[in-house]
Order: C-alpha cells, then structure tokens, then sequence
C-alpha cells in the first residue's frame, strides 16, 4: 500500500465529516438536563388549552415519548442510508441530510414560542433522523477516505465526536448556561449551528474516492483526490485495488439486505458486526450514565450533575487514548480489553451498591467503579463496533451492511432505555448482574469470531471470509460426496515391488 501521510486535506475531511457524530452525541445528552422545566412547559401547555392541569400520567407519557421518539428515528434513519449512499454519494449524502438537522432544530427551538407540544415532539423524530443517517453516513465516508495504515485512528473520530458532543450538551445544560426556563430552547436549538457549520465546510471536502471509481468509473478523479488527501503520488496498489474491486462488482447482483444474510459470504461478517454493535448498547453504557446520578448523590456529592460531567470527560479522554492505540494494539485486542475490565466494573458496582447502606465509604467504590466503566468502554466497545463495520464489507454491500447494524445499535439502544428503569425497580443494586452476563457473552464471542482487521485492506479483509466460506463449503461437500480430486495435480503413480504380482 501506499505510503500516505497525515495532510490537513485528510483532517480537515475527517474533521467535518465527524460534525455529525458530534450532533449524534449532542442530541443524545441534550435533553437530559432540562428535564423538570420541559416537564412544567408541557403542563403549562396541555393547561392553557384545556383550561385544566394534565395528569401526572399524561405529562409522564408526553415526556417519555419525547425521549423516546429520538431513538425511533434513529432507527429508521439508520435504516434508510443505503438509500442515499450510492445514489448521492458519501459526501453529498451528508450534506442532504442536514435539511432534516435544520428543520429538526427549528422545531425545537420554537416550540416553545409556539406552545406547541407536538412541535417539540416532531423535532426529537427529525432530529432522530438525522442522527440515524448520519451513524452510517460518518463512518463510510471517514473509512474510505482514509489510508489503510490509519483507517482504525480516524475511524475513532466518529465515537470521539459523539462524546465530545454529550459532553458539550452536559455542560451547556448546567442551570447557569443554557439550562433555564428562559434559555432552554435555545439549548435544543443549538445543533443548527454545527448543521451550518458543517453546510458551508462539505463542499470543500472531496468525495469518497471509493465511491467515485468503484460506482462513478471515474478513475483519474479518483486518483487525484487519493494524492491529495494522502500526500503522496504512490497509491497505483490503492487504484488497483478498487479497480479489482470494481470488476468484481460487475460481476455480482448488488446485494440488498436479505442477500447479506443469505450469502455465505455476507452471512459471518454481517452477523459480527450486529453483535459487535450489540456488545455497544447491551454493555449498559447509557444505563450506567442513567444510575450515575443517583448513585453519586448517595455518595455524598453536593452537586452530582458536575460528577456526571466528569464521567463525561473521562469518556471524551479515554476516546483519544484509544485513538492513538488502536492501529497499535489492534481493534479485537481493544474491544477485548474493553469489555474485560466493563465487566470487572459491573461486579465492582453490584458488590458496592449493596453494602453502601451499611459501609457509606462503599458509596465512592462506586463512583470509582463507573469512572473505570466509562474509561473500559471508550478503549473498546464504545469506538470499535462504529467503524469495524465498514472495514468488514466490501463496496458493493457496504451500505446495506452500515444500515442493518446501525439499525441493531438504535433498536437495543431504545430497548435499554425502555426496560432498564423497570429493571432497576424490581432489582435494586442487583441490576447490572444482567449486563455482567451480556459482557461475558460478548467476551467470548469476540474471542472467538471476531478477526482483527488492523492493516488489512479492505479486500483483504472481503477475501478472509471468502475462504472461509469456500472453506466450510468444501467441507460440507467432502462429508456428503468424499474428498475433492483436482485431476491436474495428480501425479503419477510409481511403481512398487508389487506391481509384478
């Protein structure tokens, strides 16, 4: 491969790419912290239309769904990125989608002044959608613009912009900022900044060279845009390999989602990229943030908010640690790592949480245990799972592959949001056994079916489970029919001393 280096065209690519995951995280955090008054601005709002006060029933629903809705968009906006991917392109597809960013923050932000409640609501689905587009469309394009020796580095950028983003939302949520009565759809309101932003910056960024050869044919594009973003004019293997792999592609029908769980070929990496996108959300990451609260108010801390930003920062921290580990250490070495010491954390938290109450110093093992959570779960399952998904498939299925995992990480997220307080109520401190479980499944499946991808081109990688599953093929075959005789490598048989008799 070539020789490439890292080129402000390739940062500043990446960079602007990776405004969308920040909006993914913002969106994510953001309404959290006003919880309470959105609350008295339903109740205000249902009260002066129906000229009596809502139930604490309805207002818990309204508010629920609110919540909850982002999460049903996310879905189907995950779902929907094979549409827009080949026919638009990487690039363009990010810039189209950010019409739904601009008229989701519109939404939100004027819900208010309207007294609208189901503006409010529409806004948290268009903002959903959004985000569900853009946790496919961030990691295709940011893998395919990127050399193969720092695909796995840049490929953390997106995780890293998501917690950046969760961050920034705990911070602006705080009551002096942005978290007020007055302000709070302001605070909502605030992703139509980035969406500008990252208008204005996508036009200069260049299209996925991939996608200009492999589907455009445009070769000599192609190559100009590699020397560029790459700094160097050795990428000829890098050509020949997309042109490989464009020949290849004409020769198959494009792969929808039923192919890729037909398909031999597709059937191993697309089931290792749901679980690993599984292991993301069922590791308990966003219930643990759900807890934390509680538990760092029983600690003791005055003002557990700031505690919970400081777990925010941890996350954003060990994000870059992995950063720089991950084409070192390797991506199934990290995610092991991650989801060993998670689950070290998870036993920590439930031996913690149920002595508390009779060794209060029990309370602080258990905020040093969520740090260490949060910490485990950024060196792997948080940024691995977003972009080893684009490395395992080839061009052509590619895009299928990102929705169906996309998809599987907003659905057991949304699930996780939904069950886990009902889990916490009926268990106790006993609740994160249930992830302690999840954790050492996904341990073992890691161990034993997830190969590691560092350095490996994209076809490369494609070939590895090829011969796999050529590999079991020939092996069904022999089982049913005998071994296979290629009758041009038969040598001739020499004559033993027995061949007189």
């Amino acid at each position: 491969m070539s020789s490439a280096k890292v080129t402000c065209s390739l940062l500043f690519a990446v960079g602007v790419a990776a405004i969308g995951s920040f909006q993914f995280g913002y969106n994510t955090g953001v309404i959290n912290a006003p919880e309470q008054i959105i609350k008295d601005f339903l109740n205000r709002t249902l009260e002066y239309r129906n000229k009596e006060p809502a139930s604490e029933l309805l207002l818990t629903s309204l508010w629920s769904l609110a919540v909850a809705i982002f999460s049903v968009g996310g879905m189907i906006g995950s779902f929907s990125v094979g549409l827009f991917v080949n026919r638009f392109g990487r690039r363009n597809s990010m810039l189209i989608v950010n019409s739904l960013a601009l008229v989701g923050s519109a939404l939100l932000g004027f819900a208010k002044s309207a007294k609208s409640v189901e503006m409010l609501i529409l806004g948290r689905l268009v903002i959903g959608l959004f985000c569900g587009l853009s946790t496919g469309l961030v990691p295709i394009y940011i893998g395919e613009v990127s050399p193969t020796s720092l695909r796995g580095a840049f490929g953390t950028l997106h995780q890293l912009g998501i917690v950046i983003g969760i961050l920034v939302a705990q911070i602006f949520g705080l009551n002096f900022i942005l978290g007020t009565e007055a302000l709070w759809p302001l605070l909502l309101g605030f992703t139509v900044i980035p969406t500008i932003l990252q208008s204005i910056a996508l036009p200069l960024c260049p299209e996925s060279p991939r996608f200009l050869l492999i589907n455009r044919k445009e070769e000599e594009q192609a190559r100009s845009i590699l020397e560029k973003l790459w700094g160097t004019q050795d990428v000829g293997q890098d050509i020949q390999e997309m042109k490989n792999e464009s020949a290849k592609m004409a020769q198959e029908k494009k792969p929808t989602v039923i192919d890729l769980f037909r398909s031999p070929n597709y059937r191993p990496p697309i089931i290792i990229a749901i679980m690993l996108q599984l292991s993301q959300q069922l590791s308990g990451i966003n219930a643990v943030f759900y807890y934390s609260t509680g538990i760092f108010t029983d600690a003791g801390v005055k003002e557990p908010i700031y505690a919970t930003i400081g777990a925010g920062a941890v996350n954003v921290v060990f994000t870059v640690v992995s950063l720089f580990l991950v084409e070192r250490a390797g991506r199934r070495t990290l995610h092991l790592l991650g989801l060993g010491g998670m689950t070290l954390c998870t036993i920590l938290m439930v031996v913690a949480m149920s002595l508390k109450s009779t060794h209060l110093w029990m309370s602080y093992i258990c905020i040093v245990a969520i740090f260490g959570y949060v910490a485990f779960f950024e060196i792997g399952p948080g940024p691995i799972p977003w972009f080893i998904v684009a490395e395992l498939f080839s061009q052509g299925p590619r895009p299928a592959a990102m929705a169906v995992a996309g998809c599987s990480n907003w659905t057991s997220n949304f699930l996780v949001g939904l069950l886990f307080p009902t889990c916490a109520k009926y268990l106790g401190s006993y609740v994160f056994i249930i992830f302690t479980f999840f954790l050492i499944f996904f341990f073992v499946f890691t161990y034993f079916k997830v190969p590691e991808t560092k350095g490996r081109t994209f076809e490369n990688i494609t070939q590895v489970f090829e011969s796999k599953s050529q590999g079991a093929a020939n092996s069904t075959l022999m089982a049913e029919k005998g071994p296979i005789v290629d009758i041009n490598n038969i040598e001739p048989a020499k004559e033993s001393s027995s061949s007189a008799l």
